[in-house]
């Protein structure tokens, strides 16, 4: 399933990475891209988009 997040908290390529890892620890087929400028993370991904937003939220990051 395609999920489309606006993640207003990253600032930096280490928020990308640690997003990246959240999701792939649910999922490690996942393929995930994470945009710094735009603060969107996209992915492709057989967990919930509600199991995605809280992997990214105990990583202490905001997702609207």
């Amino acid at each position: 399933m395609a999920i489309q997040l606006k993640v207003p908290s990253i600032v930096c390529d280490g928020c990308a990475d640690t997003i990246t890892k959240a999701i792939t620890e649910l999922d490690s087929g996942a393929k995930v891209k994470v945009n710094v400028e735009t603060k969107e993370v996209s992915t492709e991904t057989s967990a919930s988009e509600s199991a995605v937003r809280e992997a990214i939220t105990a990583k202490g990051h905001t997702v609207e």
